[in-house]
């Protein structure tokens, strides 16, 4: 396993995002999901966020992605949203016709945790420790 680090620490932090199109509009194609996710990848570097993988449906996104102990998750999901919802309605003007008032992402989201080992497995690990 290859794990991050910074000056001061040893991390593999990967998150599960999930954005969905307000009342499920279906409004996501390939060529906007490709702009989409240019702008996740950009908006991203800024906040210590890299893309591992990306995948849309009609009316919503799918996003895995890995960030450092210091970044601001719900800041930089707020940030992506607002400039994607901006730059999606300017550079796609048929998406209009779609939408609902100025709204293109609802306003909630899902955001997971992921890792390699089952929670029962840790809660089991952290309740052993000393222990012999």
């Amino acid at each position: 396993m290859k794990l991050d680090s910074n000056n001061h620490s040893v991390f593999l932090m990967h998150y599960h995002l999930v954005l969905v199109v307000k009342y499920r509009r279906q409004v996501f194609a390939s060529e906007i999901s490709d702009f989409a996710k240019e702008m996740f990848a950009e908006i991203g570097s800024k906040y210590n966020i890299s893309l591992v993988e990306w995948n849309h449906d009609k009316d919503h996104i799918h996003i895995l992605f890995k960030a450092h102990p210091n970044s601001e998750l719900s800041k930089f999901i707020n940030a992506y949203k607002s400039a994607s919802s901006r730059l999606i309605k300017r550079n796609f003007p048929p998406i209009r016709k779609k939408r609902w008032k100025e709204m293109f992402w609802s306003r909630s989201f899902c955001l997971l945790t992921t890792g390699g080992a089952p929670i029962d497995t840790i809660k089991k690990y952290i309740e052993n420790q000393g222990q012999k």
